[in-house]
């Protein structure tokens, strides 16, 4: 443990990090993280981006604007939404980029591996 925390400091942290994993658990919300790195989006651009319909993205979106992960302006009718928390952004690039490594790699396997082994048992 911190030397710096005691004890129920340190579950509070637990809590914290396992409440900002969950909201970076779910697909779509990542999409959004990654259709805003560029920059502020308004919402019906974000939809477009991430092919996916427009009540979900809402909902995934207000998520994560309450959890100070994004931050929202309105103009007029539209709504954008641009990244608050930088932090998340760098935690899902490093976890992103070693998933793309991962991927690159098994997906080399494949094209490689000869035919056979791919049997599958009978039981």
């Amino acid at each position: 443990m911190n030397e710096d925390l005691n004890r129920e400091q340190m579950k509070e942290v637990f809590e914290e990090v396992s409440h900002y994993f969950f909201l970076l658990s779910e697909p779509t919300r990542l999409k959004i993280l990654y259709a805003l790195c560029d920059g502020e989006q308004p919402v019906g651009t974000i939809v477009k981006q991430i092919e996916a319909n427009q009540a979900n993205v809402s909902r995934q979106l207000n998520m994560l604007y309450q959890a100070k992960i994004l931050q929202r302006r309105k103009n007029g009718a539209q709504v954008y939404y641009r990244i608050e928390d930088e932090n998340a952004i760098q935690l899902c690039r490093v976890v992103c980029a070693q998933m793309v490594e991962k991927v690159i790699q098994q997906t080399s396997r494949l094209t490689q591996a000869p035919v056979d082994s791919f049997v599958v048992k009978q039981g």
